[in-house]
């Protein structure tokens, strides 16, 4: 069992930055690939970024490429998600998730655990 806590969210200004951190507790989080997905008001669940177990390789969506940055700390049990250059249609709910295996995936069904999410709301 992993327990994740997405933290870092908030109300900013388009242009702004953010940095969203998901602490993991329970079994050791180096053992999980992670992934950030995000849900919009009115949208369904998607894809942002995913990282290796080892932290060595990423995937991201092609809509956030070059703006955010997901990195972790297997030492802290924490992964980042870095977030510049806010855009207002990056207003959603921020979610962390874990999935057993060295790789990241982009598909939802592939992650075995999900945090509660955290908001981020960009004002124009």
């Amino acid at each position: 069992q992993v327990q994740l806590v997405e933290s870092g969210g908030g109300l900013v200004q388009a242009g702004d930055s953010l940095r969203l951190s998901c602490a993991a507790s329970g079994r050791t989080a180096s053992s999980y690939a992670m992934g950030w997905f995000r849900q919009a008001p009115g949208k369904e669940r998607e894809f942002v970024a995913t990282i290796s177990r080892s932290g060595g390789i990423t995937d991201y969506a092609d809509s956030v490429k070059g703006r955010f940055t997901i990195s972790r700390d297997n030492a802290k049990n924490t992964v980042y998600l870095q977030i510049d250059s806010l855009k207002p249609e990056d207003t959603a709910v921020y979610y962390c998730a874990v999935r057993q295996g060295f790789f990241g995936a982009r598909s939802e069904s592939e992650y075995d655990y999900w945090g509660q999410g955290t908001q981020v709301t960009v004002s124009s």
